[in-house]
């Protein structure tokens, strides 16, 4: 195992130099480039509002991209986020020293409510500009409003709750009408519903926060300065528009559950986290006087949705005496803190401040500091400067933080998308689990970094951690690309030697027999894993040693099914004298080569069933291939167990219709060895036809011969045409048999009567049988008396031929009359002949000044011309014309000679005294006529008519236009 393991580290790990050298210049070991190309952008991105107030601002709020500030004493300005450049100017109309003490903007951004420090209130509506003052809340200095998220509109805001700082709370409803916007009063109602008490009295309401839960339970939290206080109840289906009376109904006699803290600073804030736009809160933050109370909200809780709730202190620079907090905002993964100069962002999980922002003191103090939901962005502000936050990636650093609480599974779930995160996260957990000895975690947390292999191979060996160790290797394995292939054979035969060595552990032990089978199963599916195949088959001689080192042939054989090594399975049954068992793996997988290759063997022991195997795969098998094993157990097995041989051969032969000469003649050798009835019936079913034939017929009559199969050798003869060696052995067995083979040259009447000759003379001469001798004379017209005669003796007396004498001479007798007969049909058909010709000579026809060439249209008599009995006329340039072309060469050639040679008869002598003779003499020279030559023509051109005569017939395929002349012809009709 070690000398595996250094293998591995040698071929997978011969980086590590090269890694390094990489360190060396800032790349660390785990592969990933930490290296930052710019300064990362932090968490909590500070920007100034380009704005300059003309008078200090008073208080800001924002929501849905909605913000509104006070400026002065009488002035509001309100600005869409969406359309900074359109900010819009309202005013206040006061002409008293009243100041804003506080402004609420609902999360819709329509509603603001102005609370002045005279106790007075204004309401203004996002759609108009002029601001109305609530009558009904006169008198009342407000601290905080309880939006309703659930019944809320743009001119509506449903039942909310006001708290003021004598402690009370009330529920109210402001409505516009739309048709005279002020015509009425907006506050629909302003009642009392509950007061909140400390120990010393009514305490100003801080804070207060309506949510909805399930099944209807609402919540309501209102806090003071050392109290959070919770109202909890159902408001009736179909009253919501009734406000939240009934829920404070339940506690009038009886305090509701709150959370005290002893310290405090005058007030108190709580922030809200909403991950998503018009969902519930997920977590809380409470600034209190004993620091940050931090927890999650639970709805499905019946009491309180107050979960996981923790206190996180103030960092040791705060001073709650001298420069206590002024606000909080909760996001994500932190509280931020606005201080007097700075803020401080607080980490939700740890406690730990992870980002400061000091401001300059030309800005002044900072005032306050408050988050719009929707767009998660948080603003803050002096009286004279806007500042605003972008909160950027903010769970970037997240995953380091679970992951030092040993929360692997959150941490992982924030960096995994950040792949060198990730690989430190697992590290740290493999580390974690391995420590407290959860070993297969490890293992698999380890398979999953990039540290060094042969560290954690080592690590699980010197802890005596196979299990953990193989369970590495597994997860490593299914982790490498399929370009590593050094690396997957080295883990592959490393992984196949531990489970050979758990299993030969395991067998031993009969108390261990559920944990062999379930280890037995497990490396069988290692074995048979696709994602393995590849590297097990490249290596599977390797991983056959391992499996011989270890005695283990039931794996060995799984592997070799699984490698489709069906070869080594074939012959491990048979060196185990499991021939059934190995041919049914023959069968089953069909391999043609491992049939030819085991068939020798497996045959001498289970013939019937391995040729019912070759008959079962058809034609897949090449009989050829199989002769060699049928041929070794033939020699060596009785006539019952050839009889498997020639069944199979049959079955070639009559079923897959073989025509290989092999299996004919291997057949043909069985019958003759052994059935010689099935030979002949062989041989008349192979027909007579050489070319049809599949045997080989010398191998056939040599075979035959050899076996005195003497029918079967007459049989041969026949086809071979060798008829006369074929009667000299049939009248050794047989005259019948002699005479069909006489009768067969049917076309050779020579051959016929030479071979009846021979009948005749074996009857004659070797039997002595006159009157069979006779009966040949009969069965063959062929020969006559006299063919016979010499063959008798000297002493057979006449009386035996008198008859067959007469009956020649009757014959000759017959012959003759029929020739004279024959004479004289010849005679009278030579003389129809000679009247025929002389007819033709004076036949004739007559043609009408009017008429007209059939080729040109042309008056006929123009010109010289042909008259031919079906009526059609031509020229003789037209005829010539349209018959040169459809002429063969040799015709056309003579046709040519023929013309110039009546040209040159038709030129004038150049002397002008010709002898009258002329003519004559040239004629006697050899030479041809005019007239001569003209009828020669004639032969030729006029055979037969153009358009009647096979000329037409044969030129029906032909096209019209020549294929040589097509281009020219179609460019001549563009």
């Amino acid at each position: 195992m070690a000398s595996i393991l250094d293998e591995y580290e040698d071929s997978l790990y011969r980086s590590a130099s090269v890694q390094q050298s990489r360190a060396s210049v800032g790349i660390p070991h785990s592969g990933y480039v930490n290296a930052r190309l710019e300064k990362e952008t932090p968490i909590f991105n500070k920007q100034r509002i380009d704005f300059a107030p003309p008078e200090k601002i008073n208080s800001l709020v924002v929501s849905s991209n909605q913000l509104c500030m006070s400026l002065g004493k009488d002035t509001l300005l309100r600005i869409d986020l969406g359309k900074p450049d359109e900010p819009n100017q309202v005013e206040l109309g006061r002409k008293d020293e009243a100041k804003v003490y506080k402004m609420f903007l609902d999360h819709t951004g329509s509603h603001l409510l102005i609370a002045l420090n005279t106790g007075e209130c204004l309401y203004l509506n996002r759609s108009v500009q002029k601001v109305r003052a609530l009558s009904r809340w006169k008198g009342h200095l407000i601290e905080s409003v309880g939006w309703n998220k659930f019944l809320g509109s743009e001119t509506n805001t449903g039942p909310v709750l006001v708290g003021t700082a004598q402690g009370q709370i009330y529920e109210a409803e402001i409505s516009v009408s739309e048709g005279s916007l002020f015509s009425t009063n907006p506050d629909q109602y302003f009642r009392q519903v509950y007061t909140l008490e400390e120990e010393s009295g009514p305490a100003p309401v801080c804070c207060l926060e309506i949510e909805r839960g399930i099944e209807g339970k609402f919540f309501i939290i209102a806090t003071t300065r050392k109290r959070l206080f919770q109202f909890v109840g159902k408001v009736p289906e179909g009253t919501e528009q009734q406000g939240f009376s009934s829920i404070f109904a339940m506690h009038a006699d009886h305090l509701p559950s709150f959370r005290e803290f002893p310290a405090n600073f005058g007030f108190s804030e709580i922030a809200f986290y909403t991950p998503k736009l018009r969902s519930n809160p997920r977590s809380f933050a409470w600034m209190m006087g004993n620091g940050v109370l931090y927890g999650t909200l639970d709805y499905s809780r019946p009491d309180s949705i107050l979960s996981d709730e923790r206190v996180w202190v103030y960092p040791s620079d705060i001073d709650i005496t001298v420069n206590k907090p002024i606000s909080i905002v909760l996001t994500q993964f932190h509280f931020l803190l606005l201080l007097p100069d700075r803020v401080k962002a607080v980490c939700t999980l740890n406690g730990q401040v992870v980002f400061q922002d000091l401001f300059l003191e030309k800005f002044g103090l900072l005032t306050r500091m408050i988050k719009d939901p929707t767009v998660q962005q948080i603003w803050i502000h002096t009286e004279k400067v806007v500042f605003r936050y972008h909160v950027q990636r903010e769970s970037r650093d997240v995953w380091k933080m679970y992951m030092n609480m040993n929360k692997f599974d959150l941490a992982k779930e924030y960096c995994k998308d950040r792949p060198e995160c990730l690989d430190i996260v697992l590290a740290k957990e493999a580390e974690h689990c391995f420590q407290n000895k959860r070993y297969l975690d490890s293992a698999k947390c380890y398979a999953l970094t990039q540290n060094y292999f042969e560290e954690i191979a080592l690590k699980f060996i010197e802890a005596k951690q196979e299990e953990a160790l193989m369970e590495f290797l597994i997860k490593k394995l299914s982790n490498l690309k399929p370009s590593e292939k050094t690396q997957t054979t080295l883990l592959t035969t490393w992984l196949t030697e531990l489970y050979l060595n758990w299993l030969g552990i395991l067998e031993g032990d009969p108390s261990q027999r559920n944990l062999y089978l379930d280890i037995r199963e497990k490396f069988r599916t290692f074995l048979s894993s696709p994602k393995n195949k590849d590297c097990l088959f490249n290596n599977r001689a390797s991983i056959y040693e391992l499996l011989a080192s270890h005695g283990d042939t039931e794996h060995m054989v799984y592997f070799a099914v699984i490698m489709q090594d069906y070869e080594r399975v074939v012959a491990h049954h048979c060196q185990h004298d499991e021939y059934d068992e190995a041919l049914n793996v023959l069968s089953r997988h069909r391999d043609e080569k491992l049939f030819y290759k085991f068939s020798p063997v497996l045959i001498q022991h289970i013939p019937k069933k391995v040729v019912d195997a070759w008959i079962s795969m058809g034609s897949r098998l090449d009989a050829r291939n199989l002769i060699p094993a049928l041929v070794n157990y033939s020699q060596s097995a009785s006539t019952q167990q050839i009889n498997e041989a020639i069944r199979y051969m049959e079955f070639c032969v009559y079923q897959l219709e073989e025509t290989q000469q092999a299996i004919h003649n291997y057949l043909l050798s069985l019958y003759a060895l052994c059935r010689p009835d099935s030979l002949l019936s062989y041989l008349e079913q192979a027909g007579t036809n050489p070319n049809r034939i599949h045997y080989d017929l010398k191998y056939a009559l040599r075979l035959c011969a050899e076996h005195g199969h003497h029918h079967a050798c007459v049989h041969i003869y026949k086809v071979m045409e060798l008829y006369e060696e074929a009667v000299d052995l049939a009248l050794q067995v047989d005259v019948d048999l002699a005479k069909s083979c006489a009768d067969l040259p049917e076309d050779d009447e020579e051959l016929r009567k030479k071979l009846w000759l021979k009948i005749a003379r074996h009857v004659v001469q070797e039997e002595k049988d006159v009157k069979k001798a006779m009966a040949c004379l009969s069965s063959c017209a062929l020969l006559k008396i006299e063919d016979v005669l010499p063959f008798f003796p000297d002493f057979v007396t006449i009386d035996h031929f008198k008859e067959a004498i007469c009956n020649s001479l009757e014959d000759y007798n017959k012959h003759i009359e029929e020739l004279k007969r024959e004479m004289e049909e010849a005679t009278q058909s030579a003389k129809r002949i000679r009247e025929d010709i002389q007819e033709m000579r004076n036949k004739y026809g007559s043609v009408e000044p009017q008429e007209k060439c059939a080729a040109c249209d042309f008056p006929l008599l123009n010109r010289p011309f042909y008259l031919f009995l079906c009526g059609h006329m031509f020229h003789y340039d037209c005829l010539l014309q349209a018959v040169f072309p459809n002429l063969p060469a040799y015709k056309q050639a003579k046709l040519e000679d023929l013309q110039k040679k009546l040209a040159a008869t038709s030129q004038p002598s150049k002397s002008h005294h010709r002898p009258k003779d002329a003519d004559t003499i040239s004629l006697g020279k050899g030479q041809q006529s005019r007239e001569q030559i003209k009828a020669d023509i004639d032969d030729i051109v006029a055979a037969e008519c153009v358009y009647c005569g096979e000329l037409m017939i044969r030129s029906i395929d032909k096209p019209f236009i020549d294929p040589q002349k097509y281009e020219e012809e179609m460019q001549s009709w563009l």
